[in-house]
């Protein structure tokens, strides 16, 4: 520990930042900590599993509708900019919620984007900016993959009576994905701006 001369005595400067600490992993990534919640751990353990590959594709979705908010182009530049922020946002909301549910049910939530990107189902975009009717069509494909993600999780969860995961699954993320989609698709209909 830092000390601090002051004349005869040394003391400890407790107000010191102990800097680079090092240690060893308290809990592994893929087990549980029991945690009194009334839940098998085989039922929490397939729900950690289930909502974990729901958030590193939410996570990899995110950073997707970033990348297309900052790169959007064209005569609807600016809807679109301030939309895929908003679907962003909402999306930020959703990795909190999964991420925390996780730890809920005593498990490690996928957090690190190295891991992230090992366990993610979402092609990965190209490095450069897409055509805006592309980057639409990128998001909507994350999208659906998400929600069948989520529809397998939502029918486990209710057999297995994981009342808790199922209802976050329902009532937060799948409504989200769904309203986003539609919101999404209504950019892709095909209309004339000026005349009929």
């Amino acid at each position: 520990m830092p000390t601090q001369n002051t004349g005869k005595i040394t003391k400890v400067d407790r107000s010191q930042p102990l800097l680079h600490q090092h240690g060893y992993e308290i809990q592994q990534y893929g087990t549980l900590r029991d945690l009194p919640i009334v839940l098998n751990p085989n039922v929490r353990n397939e729900s950690c599993t289930l909502v974990n590959q729901i958030l590193a594709d939410t996570i990899v979705l995110y950073h997707i509708y970033k990348k297309h908010h900052w790169l959007m182009r064209g005569h609807t530049f600016y809807q679109l900019h301030l939309l895929l922020d908003k679907h962003a946002s909402e999306q930020v909301e959703l990795i909190d919620a999964l991420g925390e549910r996780v730890q809920t049910l005593g498990g490690v939530a996928i957090a690190d984007p190295r891991h992230v990107a090992e366990v993610t189902t979402i092609k990965r975009p190209p490095n450069g900016v897409e055509e805006v009717p592309v980057m639409l069509s990128r998001l909507l494909e994350a999208h659906e993959l998400i929600i069948e993600e989520l529809r397998e999780a939502i029918d486990k969860t209710a057999a297995n009576q994981d009342r808790g995961t199922n209802d976050l699954l329902v009532s937060q993320a799948l409504r989200t994905h769904e309203t986003q989609v539609w919101f999404l698709a209504e950019h892709l209909v095909d209309t004339p701006l000026v005349h009929s």
